[in-house]
């Protein structure tokens, strides 16, 4: 019996996805092709691979049994192909998280982690596509949860989290502020609230209750909001280069200190050697320069780190 590796796919990732709508965008093919492919596969093992209802889809006893040798053929039909032709190709890393400067990190280990190619991501679900499609190889930025399940990703960098806030607001001459302190200011956000998930745990762990959103234009622009309003702060990584506008300032947050996580993320079964190079050049510069530092006696993560090397 041969098996179609595009019909494997088409049922490996309705399974993760238990939708087949959602499936079938992650393969960027229509809902009736996708049903298709598994209604052939289906009739090729003579048996249900999913239970089909009124409550959605899920995986019949044979689909469970089907499902990890499923995912190891597709593991090892990637491996073939970029054994055979995916050798010398530069690898493909995409960021996103742009306000935040996620560049900066990357360039601090590119010379390590051998030849890239750069793209620039709108957003983690844009990414996650694009690498779900295999159109890049990794990307680097935020990760937080949910996260597909044909993905993995390595915790790179904590990085420290200032405010930054106008030179007329009532903090502005503070050496430091602890994070409760902003109470009764206005957390400014580049963008609605709810799709910026450190700013929105941030506000809700420390009771910001008072919060605007802007049009994400650039870092110099939304800054320039911020040092206008002496009621407005917001968030930015402590080593993001601020651009010269008259009127702002950034404080660091103390007690606690908020960290922002970068992580790299691919998909799993994809064996391009630059992702080894490049996870081996994040992993000697963060014990160089103590990027995965952690106290939680005295910094505040959104949510709990995991070990250096992890995935999920």
């Amino acid at each position: 019996m041969d098996l179609d590796l595009a019909q494997v796919r088409a049922f490996v990732r309705a399974a993760e996805e238990l939708h087949f709508g959602r499936a079938a965008g992650t393969l960027a093919i229509s809902q009736q092709a996708l049903s298709k492919r598994i209604a052939r596969l289906e009739s090729l093992l003579g048996t249900e691979l999913f239970q089909r209802g009124g409550n959605g889809v899920r995986l019949t006893e044979a689909g469970q049994r089907f499902l990890p040798p499923a995912r190891q053929t597709l593991a090892a039909a990637d491996a073939a192909v970029a054994a055979a032709v995916e050798k010398d190709r530069p690898l493909r890393v995409d960021v996103w998280g742009h306000l935040y400067a996620p560049m900066r990190t990357l360039a601090q280990v590119a010379r390590e982690a051998g030849e890239l190619v750069l793209g620039h991501g709108r957003d983690l679900p844009s990414v996650t596509a694009a690498l779900l499609h295999g159109d890049i190889d990794a990307a680097f930025g935020r990760v937080h949860p949910p996260l597909h399940a044909g993905l993995a990703h390595r915790l790179v960098r904590l990085e420290p989290v200032d405010a930054v806030l106008s030179a007329d607001h009532p903090l502005a001459t503070e050496p430091a502020l602890r994070p409760e302190q902003l109470r009764g200011s206005v957390l400014w956000a580049p963008g609605a609230l709810d799709r910026l998930d450190f700013l929105h745990q941030f506000a809700e762990r420390f009771d910001i209750r008072d919060r605007a959103a802007s049009v994400n234009l650039g870092l110099a622009h939304f800054l320039a909001e911020v040092a206008g309003d002496p009621q407005r702060f917001s968030l930015l990584p402590a080593d993001v280069p601020l651009p010269e506008i008259p009127g702002l300032r950034s404080v660091p947050l103390v007690d606690p200190t908020p960290l922002y996580a970068w992580s790299l993320l691919w998909r799993t079964g994809n064996v391009h050697p630059g992702l080894n190079h490049l996870t081996a050049a994040c992993a000697a510069e963060a014990g160089r320069s103590r990027w995965l530092e952690y106290n939680p006696a005295r910094d505040w993560l959104p949510e709990p780190p995991q070990a250096p090397g992890s995935s999920a």
